[in-house]
């Protein structure tokens, strides 16, 4: 039996989710930041002839921009789930549950 050296175990969907909304609120927030802090969106509008909407960008890029890191704090704030068996509970709390044991 090794000893000390502990079993890689399958991320769980939770744990995946975490870690897709944590990507999601990295790309988001970099992304709408780069639209934010530079003249790129302000230069892709007046080159596509749309320049009259330059004034309203505020309006739906800070509120993204914000949105995208509250995504990102919730997903890495986000307490993992799972993982512990119904094993690893007191005896005194297993009353009526059917745990499988490992090998010993």
């Amino acid at each position: 039996m090794k000893e000390g050296k502990p079993t890689p175990q399958e991320p769980t969907p939770d744990d995946k989710r975490s870690r897709g909304l944590v990507i999601t609120g990295i790309v988001g927030a970099g992304l709408v930041a780069v639209c934010c802090f530079t003249p790129l969106l302000v230069g892709l509008l007046a080159v596509l002839g749309l320049s009259a909407f330059t004034g309203y960008l505020d309006v739906v890029l800070l509120p993204a921009l914000v949105f995208f890191l509250c995504l990102l704090a919730y997903g890495l704030q986000k307490p993992p789930s799972g993982g512990a068996s119904c094993c690893a509970e007191p005896s005194w709390m297993k009353e009526g549950k059917d745990c499988q044991k490992g090998p010993i």
